[in-house]
C-alpha cells in the first residue's frame, strides 16, 4: 500500500446530500422563524432534526478515514433524522388542513428539477421579490423560470430557494421543504448503500491495516533476498 492505510477521507462539501442537506436546515431555521410561535417546543425539534441531518454528513465523512462503520452509522442517523423532520411537515400540513403534494405534481417536480440543477431562476436587475397574491400561491411564478442547467461549478445553495423562503405562505414552503427533504433522503439512500458495498469489498481499517503490514513484509523480504 504505496498510499498508506487510512484512504483519503472529508470532502464533505462535494457530497450532493450534504449541499441539500444544508438548504434543508436553513430553510427549518427560517420556517420556525417566520410561522411557529418563538415558544413551541416544536421549534427546537424541528431544528435540532434538521441540524442532525447536516452534522451528522460531516462527522462522518470525517470520520471514514479510520471508520467506515462510523461512517455508515452516523450516515444512517443523518438518514433518519431527516425523516424525523419530515414527519414535522407532514403534521404541520396536515393539522393545518393543507395539501400534501403528491411527488410527480407540476409543484413537486418543478422543486426537484431546481434542487438538481436542471432548471434555474435568471439573475434580473434589481431583481424585486414577487409578493403578489396569485404568485405566493405557486412556489415559483412561469415568469420566473429558466431552463439554464446549474454549472458544477455553482452548488445548488440556499440562496436559490431563499426567495420562496422569504415569501411563500407556509403551505407552499413546508411542502417545498418536504420535496427537498425527499430527494436528500434518496441520496442518503444511495450512499448508504454504497458504504456498505465498499465495507464488503474493502473490510474496514483493521483489515487494511492487515494488508498494509503483509505488504511492507513482503516488500523488505524481496529487499533482503
Amino acid at each position: 500500500m504505496k498510499d498508506g492505510f487510512i484512504p483519503p477521507h472529508g470532502g464533505y462539501e462535494d457530497l450532493l446530500s450534504y449541499q441539500r442537506a444544508v438548504i434543508v436546515y436553513d430553510g427549518t431555521v427560517r420556517f420556525c422563524e417566520r410561522f411557529l410561535n418563538k415558544y413551541d417546543r416544536t421549534i427546537d425539534q424541528m431544528v435540532q432534526a434538521a441540524r442532525s441531518g447536516k452534522q451528522n454528513i460531516i462527522e462522518g465523512s470525517m470520520a471514514s478515514g479510520t471508520s467506515k462503520e462510523t461512517e455508515l452509522k452516523l450516515t444512517n442517523v443523518a438518514r433518519a433524522s431527516l425523516e424525523e423532520l419530515l414527519e414535522d411537515y407532514r403534521d404541520y400540513l396536515r393539522n393545518n388542513d393543507a395539501p400534501l403534494w403528491d411527488k410527480n405534481s407540476k409543484e413537486a417536480l418543478y422543486v426537484c428539477q431546481l434542487a438538481a440543477g436542471k432548471i434555474a431562476l435568471p439573475k434580473k436587475k434589481n431583481e424585486t421579490h414577487v409578493t403578489n397574491e396569485k404568485d405566493k400561491t405557486r412556489p415559483v411564478a412561469e415568469s420566473d423560470r429558466s431552463h439554464t442547467p446549474h454549472s458544477s461549478h455553482n452548488p445548488i445553495t440556499a440562496a436559490t430557494f431563499r426567495q420562496f423562503f422569504d415569501t411563500r405562505p407556509p403551505e407552499i414552503m413546508a411542502n417545498i421543504l418536504v420535496c427537498l427533504i425527499h430527494q436528500t433522503n434518496y441520496l442518503l439512500d444511495q450512499q448508504i448503500r454504497q458504504l456498505e458495498k465498499a465495507f464488503l469489498d474493502e473490510g474496514g481499517l483493521r483489515e487494511r491495516m492487515t494488508r498494509a503490514r503483509i505488504e511492507r513484509r513482503d516488500q523488505q523480504r524481496k529487499t533482503t533476498q
